[in-house]
């Protein structure tokens, strides 16, 4: 069965979801990096684009940030399209293919929310090792995954460590309904070449993706 993704955002409305919590942990992280000088965004399936767009809106630094965010979903991408202000561009493409992010990279914030937690393991590690094609020297990656057993979340940590990463913060949003990690890594390595026409990941079969949450 096909699913819903525009519904799929309707949690972080409800007040007191898991997702809201989530969000706001996101927000923060994505506030700190403007305030320490992000200019260059790119978001990997950004679905309404909800991790950026209001913090971006209310941002001092607003007019200097310029974001490219790929989500596949037409409608989702429309709704992201209408909310986003002057600088920010919504790509309708497959946020898995390193071709989406062509002139928008290196970027000094990648935001990979919602997105290991419907990838095989292999993905997961795939993902993060092609990360520095898309990061400029010193670039802060905001991430997130759901923690339940078997918990992926000290093998993603260390996969950014052998690929040049250094973990500037890691929360931890938990309620009886559910538990999701939200990873904060700042990249430590050399200037990396986008490497055009790679796939970096590729969803799980069954529309797994509602077991971590949407954007």
């Amino acid at each position: 069965m096909t699913r819903d993704w525009v519904s799929w955002h309707d949690d972080y409305d409800r007040p007191g979801s898991s997702l809201g919590r989530r969000l706001a942990v996101v927000q923060g992280a994505v506030r700190a990096a403007l305030d320490a000088g992000a200019e260059r965004v790119v978001s990997l399936c950004a679905g309404q684009g909800r991790d950026l767009l209001p913090v971006l809106a209310a941002h001092p630094r607003r007019g200097r940030v310029r974001a490219r965010l790929v989500e596949l979903d037409e409608r989702n991408a429309r709704l992201a399209e209408e909310r986003a202000p002057a600088g920010v561009e919504v790509v309708r493409g497959d946020a898995a293919l390193t071709d989406a992010y062509a002139g928008a990279v290196p970027a000094d914030l990648v935001l990979v929310c919602g997105l290991f937690g419907n990838l095989s393991d292999a993905d997961v590690r795939r993902t993060v090792s092609a990360l520095p094609q898309l990061c400029a020297p010193g670039a802060t990656v905001v991430w997130t995954r759901h923690t339940r057993e078997p918990d992926l979340v000290p093998s993603i940590c260390a996969w950014f460590e052998e690929t040049g990463f250094e973990e500037t913060g890691f929360d931890r949003v938990s309620l009886e309904t559910a538990e999701f990690g939200v990873g904060v890594h700042r990249y430590a390595g050399p200037p990396t070449p986008l490497r055009r026409g790679e796939r970096m990941f590729t969803f799980l079969p069954g529309g797994s993706r509602a077991q971590e949450s949407p954007r």
